[in-house]
């Protein structure tokens, strides 16, 4: 069920990126991804072994992500391979419907590459066509990266959350709550 499929094409320092909407046949990727990303960063919300997503949970996650018009996920691709992906998801009642939450995952062996800026970018872009008027995202406080690009592309602090994730070795992370409002909401 794809009401609208998506597919782009960036240059990125010379490389080749591709966007594209998740399908079908990347649920098997998705999964595993969602294991491998979490076990390298502290940045993602769940240990790898806590990832229990079935292939039929996700199929309909993605299906009922591209059945929606202000909705996405996006899957990144540099030289034919996965790289991470991106999403928008829009509040799912009248009173949210104006606001998307968004999220990205990349490896890291593809970070600080330009690659997560126009993965952004487009998600961005695709908010504004599709007249959404507020995106949000949640960071761990120590991102510092993270926080330096979600600001370079117009998002600002609106809060923190304290603790809100407890590591195995006890200590914790703060999320910080920030919001790009589209031109003229903010």
């Amino acid at each position: 069920v794809i009401k609208m499929e998506i597919e782009l094409t960036k240059t990125v320092r010379g490389k080749k990126l591709i966007l594209r909407s998740a399908k079908k046949e990347d649920i098997k990727i998705l999964l595993q991804s969602l294991k491998d990303l979490n076990q390298e960063t502290k940045f993602l919300s769940s240990e790898p072994e806590e990832i229990k997503y079935t292939e039929e949970g996700e199929l309909s996650f993605i299906n009922a992500l591209n059945s929606s018009e202000k909705s996405v996920m996006l899957l990144a691709f540099v030289d034919d391979r996965y790289i991470g992906n991106c999403m928008m998801k829009q509040g799912s009642t009248l009173r949210s419907a104006h606001r998307a939450t968004i999220g990205i995952a990349i490896y890291q062996k593809y970070t600080h590459q330009g690659f997560g800026e126009a993965m952004l970018e487009a998600l961005i872009e695709i908010a504004t066509q599709a007249q959404l008027e507020q995106l949000e995202l949640n960071v761990v406080s120590s991102n510092k990266p993270a926080i330096s690009l979600y600001t370079k592309l117009g998002f600002k602090q609106y809060g923190c959350l304290p603790h809100q994730m407890k590591y195995r070795d006890g200590g914790y992370a703060d999320d910080y709550v920030m919001i790009k409002f589209s031109k003229g909401n903010d």
